[in-house]
Parts: C-alpha cells; sequence; structure tokens
C-alpha cells in the first residue's frame, strides 16, 4: 500500500491497475500516463479560477467593461441535482409487494442526505460531454450501494447506531432482520438498475461501469476498509499508512466509482478518466479526514448522527494520530491537490466538481 508521507504532504498522482484501483500516490509515469500540461492547461490554482468565477468570453468582455463578473450558484445546482436524484431514486424504488421490504428500503433511501456521490457522478459525466440522462442510473445506482452500507454500518454487530440523517437508523424501525435484507436488496438492484436503466450508452461502457462499481464495493474496495476498521479497533499500534487504507478503501473507493462512472458513462478518454479517478481520489480521502474532525468538534443535533462515536469505540483517526490542527491541515492539502487534477478541462464545466471539492473541505455535517 503506498501511503500517504505526511512530511512533504500529497503529490499528485494516479493509478490505473486492473488488480487493486485503490492505491494512492503512484508516480503517473511508472503506469503509462505522463500528463503534459501546456500553458494554457496548468492545475487549475484559487490566483486564477474560483467556484465564484466562472467566465465565457461574453462575460470576460463584460467584466474588462467594469461590470460584475458571474458567480457558479452551487447551491441552486445543488437543489437541482439533488431533486433530479431525489425523482430517480423514487421512480426506481416503487413501494410494492413485499411491502414491508420495498417499504424498509425507501425509508433509508429517501431520507435525505447531500447526494454527494450521485451528484458527483453527474458532475463527471457532464464535464467529459455526456448528459445527465446518461449517467443517472448509475448515480443512483451508487447511492443505493451507499445507503446499503449506511444501513449495515448502524446494525448492533457493526457499530451499533441508533441516529442516521436525524431519524432512527433502519434497524431500530423495522428490526436487525429486515434492515440487513434490505440492504442487500439495493446492493443488488443497484446493478440490475444500470443494467437496465442506462440508455444512449454503448453496451462496451455500460458494462466497464459495472466492473468498475463491483470491484470498488468489494473485497479489494469498501468490504477491505471496513474489515481492516473493524479489525483495528482498540488496537495500539495503528500508523498512518494502516489509516489510509482503510478510508481509501471505506470511504474513497466509492466516490471514486461515482466520479469514474460517471466519466466512462459520459464518453470520456482513458486519460481524462484517469485524471479523474485520481481526482475522486483525494476527495474521498479528504471526505473522511473532515469527517474525523467534526465526529469530535461537533454534537450530535449538528451532524444529524452520533457524535464521538469513533471516541467511544476507541478507533484510530485522523485527529487522533495528528491533531486537529494538522488533521485541518492535511485537509487543505488534499483539497488542493484534487483540484489541481481537473487541470486541461473546460473550467466552466469543472466548476462543480471544485465546488463540490470544496464542500467536501467545508462541510459542517
Amino acid at each position: 500500500m503506498s501511503c500517504v508521507n505526511l512530511c512533504t504532504w500529497v503529490q499528485a498522482g494516479t493509478s490505473r491497475s486492473r488488480s487493486s484501483p485503490f492505491k494512492l500516490l503512484h508516480p503517473l509515469k511508472s503506469h503509462g500516463f505522463s500528463f503534459q500540461f501546456s500553458k494554457s492547461q496548468r492545475p487549475i490554482s484559487s490566483s486564477f479560477f474560483t467556484v465564484s468565477a466562472v467566465l465565457t468570453k461574453q462575460e470576460t468582455v463584460k467584466e474588462e467593461e467594469g461590470e460584475e463578473k458571474p458567480t457558479f450558484n452551487f447551491k441552486a445546482y445543488m437543489i437541482e441535482k439533488g431533486h433530479s436524484v431525489n425523482q430517480a431514486l423514487d421512480s426506481a424504488v416503487a413501494l410494492k409487494e413485499p411491502e414491508k421490504i420495498h417499504e424498509a428500503m425507501r425509508y433509508s433511501l429517501l431520507a435525505g442526505g447531500k447526494r454527494v456521490r450521485p451528484v458527483l457522478c453527474l458532475a463527471a459525466c457532464e464535464l467529459v460531454g455526456g448528459h445527465e440522462s446518461m449517467a443517472m442510473p448509475a448515480a443512483c445506482a451508487v447511492e443505493m450501494i451507499h445507503t446499503m452500507s449506511l444501513i449495515h454500518d448502524d446494525l448492533p454487530c457493526m457499530d451499533n447506531d441508533d441516529l442516521r440523517r436525524g431519524k432512527p437508523t433502519n434497524h431500530k424501525v423495522f428490526g436487525e432482520e429486515v434492515a440487513v435484507l434490505a440492504g442487500d436488496a439495493l446492493l443488488a438492484f443497484a446493478f440490475e438498475h444500470i443494467a437496465v436503466s442506462t440508455v444512449g450508452v454503448s453496451t462496451a461502457r455500460i458494462v466497464r461501469s459495472i466492473g468498475e462499481l463491483a470491484k470498488s464495493i468489494g473485497s479489494e474496495g469498501l468490504v477491505a476498509g471496513q474489515v481492516v476498521d473493524i479489525c483495528s479497533e482498540g488496537l495500539s499500534d495503528v500508523g498512518l499508512e494502516q489509516l489510509e487504507f482503510i478510508h481509501v478503501h471505506k470511504t474513497a473507493a466509492l466516490l471514486e466509482a461515482s466520479v469514474v462512472l460517471g466519466a466512462i458513462l459520459g464518453g470520456g478518454s482513458d486519460i481524462e478518466i484517469e485524471k479523474l479517478r485520481m481526482f475522486a481520489r483525494y476527495i474521498g480521502l479528504l471526505f473522511q479526514v473532515v469527517d474525523d474532525i467534526l465526529d469530535v468538534t461537533k454534537s450530535s443535533q449538528e451532524l444529524g448522527k452520533t457524535a464521538g462515536k469513533d471516541l467511544v469505540a476507541d478507533k484510530v483517526t485522523y485527529p487522533k494520530l495528528m491533531g486537529i490542527e494538522k488533521s485541518r491541515e492535511f485537509a487543505d492539502k488534499l483539497n488542493k491537490d484534487a483540484q489541481d487534477m481537473l487541470s486541461g478541462f473546460d473550467p466552466e464545466k469543472a466548476a462543480p466538481l471544485i465546488a463540490l471539492a470544496n464542500y467536501i473541505a467545508h462541510r459542517q455535517n
């Protein structure tokens, strides 16, 4: 496992290994990718690009004339995309017989949430020239799988949690047996939904996306991170390398799949897909670093879930190993490196991903 070197922070890189797609920070050239940036394609930095300054040629002229420059409305974008995703999820998982299992599936799937993963999928699709409709089934699928992981995480045999998104957890409402089956059903249906409902995309790209998603959640992806996380509880010798392994697999893998699926289904080239893969890998780890910080700095009411549970479970976290301030510095660095991977893309089309990275970095729950 190639881990983050916290002395020198993070250097941008990528991996396109089929056998283990979730390693961090391998040099680009060692995997056959060497991105040469022209002056016009150098990594995006806050010095010349921010989410609040996405300009078209016409708007640039207006700015030169002294008019106020336009802003990218991230809140409106998330509301619009979130509404589309919620409608698609509601339609995909209808309340039908057996009513009990579908009710349990819908209870957690439609309980709200930030819909970060499906929005990442849609934004990546549109960034490479695709249309939202091409990636919507995949966006719904990753949210179904994410919801499955939350239902199972909350079970008494796992994290034993009573609260999720401000509501009683699934097993508290429907019982442990139905909660397990609701998660299983969502997992199975996610793949069916991509296979059956994706339109306007070649069969080869649909199959490739299904394989990508399956690997991200299996024994080399989400499950791997979950198992190592469980086995690490209460241990005193867990270091940063093992902690990174846990979160690159447990948290970043599904975020990475969300972005990569969008890029594949949207018609992205291999180079574009791998750059977006690395972007997602950075923000995936960023998501967990921020989550660890919030767990020890916010209340249960503020988070909508039980606060301080990692401390109670004696889990290893970034604040525990690095302290709060160093963890925040690390989060800032991951955010910058993620945004650097969006160089060469149309800045206007990249604005949603830039905004999402900043949102993940600065979220409060």
